[in-house]
């Protein structure tokens, strides 16, 4: 039996005005264990989010994931597969727990590819193939990029639909607090909120805002600047209906000087702390959120073999 650890972060999309292009990784990460058996037939154990809750068999999106890559480097699917989830991750929650899932399930394939079936392998993925694999899967790269990469990532898509990234270090004075709610919402339910068309001046006002954005979280984390940068057009209000609570924090938040926004689809609300904001955020909460002060994680998905093997 070949076994694998991988480890895969938490992620924010979008950060405000940066929809579907800009990503931030979390220091809070889902683990997954995945084995290569001689027995017939796929068994996942999962243990906190989504325990009791998400398939355990063929179905489970780290399996699907694995299955997908292995086909892609053309490996003949393993009989047996083993899969121990341990999830602190949210789901529906708009932190990236399905972009977990598909990272954490390509990057266990191809190092058990690579480990396990050498002799057979024709043809394994390289970092790129996992990013553009990954993105087909997910259907946007904002959530894949950081979760690959750690960091601030700046992600697009090239004229032929191949994903292509650029990772940023924020500056460290920059603490995320993701404050989480007890409901969810899907992100095909939140995207079906948004109109097919928007107006220019609303486009030409978010572009002005992701530039800044990007300035703020790398060189100059000031409270003003990054209030500024974090105003949006294009997503956010739109999707509120959806989300009014979470609408109604973030306004709260930035009423009293705090960069927050909308975490990816929501309804999660992420809120970009600093030594002069961090002290204002949990009046502002109350009882029905989880707060979760948290790091950028700089490394992003992490693989490793069990010295037991």
């Amino acid at each position: 039996m070949t076994t694998v650890d991988i480890r895969v972060p938490a992620t924010s999309a979008n950060l405000g005005p940066g929809f579907d292009a800009l990503g931030l990784a979390l220091s809070l990460h889902d683990e997954v264990r995945a084995t290569l058996t001689g027995e017939r037939g796929v068994h996942v154990t999962v243990e906190g989010e989504g325990a009791g809750e998400v398939d355990t068999g063929e179905g489970h999106l780290v399996v699907k994931a694995m299955r997908m890559a292995f086909d892609r480097m053309k490996v003949p699917q393993p009989e047996g597969i083993r899969l121990h989830c341990r999830n602190r991750i949210p789901h529906a929650r708009g932190l990236g727990s399905s972009s977990a899932a598909v990272c954490a399930g390509i990057l266990a394939a191809r190092a058990l590819a690579e480990s396990e079936l050498s002799g057979e392998l024709s043809g394994s993925l390289s970092d790129d193939d996992v990013y553009a694999l990954a993105t087909e899967m997910e259907g946007h790269p904002d959530n894949v990029a950081p979760c690959l990469a750690g960091g601030l990532t700046v992600s697009w898509s090239d004229h032929d639909g191949l994903p292509h990234m650029v990772k940023l270090a924020p500056d460290q004075r920059i603490r995320p607090v993701a404050l989480v709610p007890s409901t969810r919402l899907s992100t095909e339910a939140a995207r079906g909120l948004l109109p097919k068309d928007v107006p220019h001046k609303d486009a030409s006002f978010n572009a002005g805002r992701a530039a800044l954005l990007i300035a703020a979280l790398t060189q100059r984390p000031e409270r003003g600047l990054l209030l500024a940068a974090t105003e949006d057009r294009l997503h956010q209000h739109y999707r509120a209906p959806a989300m009014r609570a979470s609408a109604d924090l973030v306004e709260r938040l930035r009423a009293v000087g705090v960069p927050a926004v909308v975490s990816g689809a929501g309804p999660t609300v992420l809120a970009f702390s600093t030594s002069d904001t961090q002290d204002l955020i949990a009046p502002e909460v109350g009882n029905d959120w989880h707060i979760q002060l948290m790091d950028v994680d700089p490394v992003g998905a992490n693989v490793q073999f069990p010295e037991t093997r």
